[in-house]
């Protein structure tokens, strides 16, 4: 599936309902260069989560766990990670086939740890149709 977003309202709009679809063990991996909107589409997903407390990106952190919706998100961003093993230091195996909805960030990083079915959403830019504008490409893999 491909959508076009034309600002950051639709990207937000689009996370928003991707969060009001998801399921339990839901996981998606969110590809795309920096400043292309990832954060502003996990802010989407998190209120359609039902999530209030402002949602940022945890690249110092790893991860941020938002328990407050009608799931618990664990917002992953591994775009710091050295080296795979470092996602069994914080227990990823316990957000990733958990009851929540774990969002990663740069999931294209840590791609042989990838649960065997996730949804992978790829956010690229084209500056001919827009500076604003955004293709965003949504994958269901399954291994």
């Amino acid at each position: 599936m491909i959508i076009e977003s034309l600002c950051a309202d639709d990207t937000f709009a689009f996370g928003k309902k991707l969060g009001e679809a998801a399921e339990p063990g839901t996981v998606y991996t969110l590809v795309g260069d920096l400043g292309v909107g990832k954060t502003v589409l996990t802010q989407g997903l998190a209120e359609g989560l039902g999530i209030t407390e402002a949602v940022n990106s945890p690249t110092f952190t790893i991860l941020q766990v938002y328990e407050e919706g009608r799931l618990p998100l664990y917002h992953f961003d591994v775009y710091r990670i050295g080296d795979v093993e470092e996602m069994d230091e914080i227990g990823y195996e316990d957000y990733f086939y958990g009851d929540g909805v774990c969002l990663i960030e740069w999931a294209n990083l840590i791609e042989e740890i990838l649960p065997e079915k996730y949804t992978e959403i790829r956010i690229e830019k084209d500056l001919e149709k827009g500076f604003d504008y955004r293709k965003i490409t949504v994958t269901e893999v399954e291994a």
